[in-house]
């Protein structure tokens, strides 16, 4: 990838919507695939009262919007700001309660998860028509639309092309005594939680631009237990993570 199309892909501009300030794509097919579009705002005439706790709106009850839902609230509803990320809003916004108890969980990835994946970490790589794997380094485009894996080949794979994710695990789920395989499809609860079960790889489908079918490939962590595996492993983590946003995002 030339660095001209680096910086054209990761380019940013300020705008201004009823909503707030947001920095956003300046090319809009560049747009994180995690990202959501702003909401349309209930047209104020069809809500003459609060849509949670039922307030009529008059001199003193204010009327609000929600900036992640669109939905008309009263302030006592509607009264917290905080951050959205996935709006690319710059300050915090208006939001009701349930859609701002969603954003605090999503700050986690942003804060947390987001860095790791964009730091990246080296696994064995293996595709569907190859044997041999190859040590790569796999990371998150800064644009956070392609994996991006770098060893002696080259390899970008478009996020919104992936297909299925699976998690690979290791580890002694609670009331088993062997260790176990597990796998965790796209959008799933993960499944270590409650147990002592560690990741281990990845595998995924995706669909290449002009190819027919899909193409598999599989990441595993080395077996070293050293600073690399940790990496590696935490990037698994991080990547589970997201796979739950694209989701969820996909789903809306």
């Amino acid at each position: 990838m030339s660095s001209e199309v680096a910086a054209r892909r990761d380019a940013k501009k300020l705008v201004r919507s009823p909503s707030g300030l947001r920095m956003v794509p300046e090319h809009r097919a560049f747009g994180s695939p995690f990202g959501l579009e702003e909401p349309q705002w209930v047209p104020d005439k069809e809500c003459p009262r609060c849509m949670q706790c039922d307030a009529k709106f008059d001199f003193l009850t204010r009327k609000h919007h929600c900036r992640r839902c669109g939905k008309c609230f009263c302030d006592k509803c509607c009264g917290q700001k905080v951050p959205l990320r996935r709006m690319c809003f710059v300050d915090p916004v208006r939001q009701c309660a349930e859609c701002a108890l969603v954003s605090h969980k999503e700050a986690e990835f942003y804060d947390k998860q987001l860095k790791v994946l964009l730091s990246g970490a080296t696994f064995l790589v293996t595709f569907r028509d190859t044997e041999k794997p190859e040590t790569m380094v796999c990371r998150l485009s800064n644009n956070q639309r392609y994996l991006l894996l770098e060893g002696d080949s080259h390899y970008e794979i478009e996020i919104a092309r992936i297909s299925t994710v699976q998690i690979l695990t290791e580890g002694f789920p609670p009331g088993e005594k062997d260790t176990h395989t597990h796998t965790s499809l796209l959008g799933s609860q993960p499944v270590s939680e409650g147990g002592n079960a560690r990741a281990t790889g990845m595998s995924l489908q995706y669909s290449a631009p002009g190819a027919e079918g899909t193409t598999q490939l599989k990441l595993m962590a080395g077996e070293d237990a050293n600073a690399s595996r940790r990496q590696a492993t935490a990037w698994l983590a991080a990547m589970h993570k997201a796979t739950k946003l694209l989701y969820e995002s996909r789903d809306q």
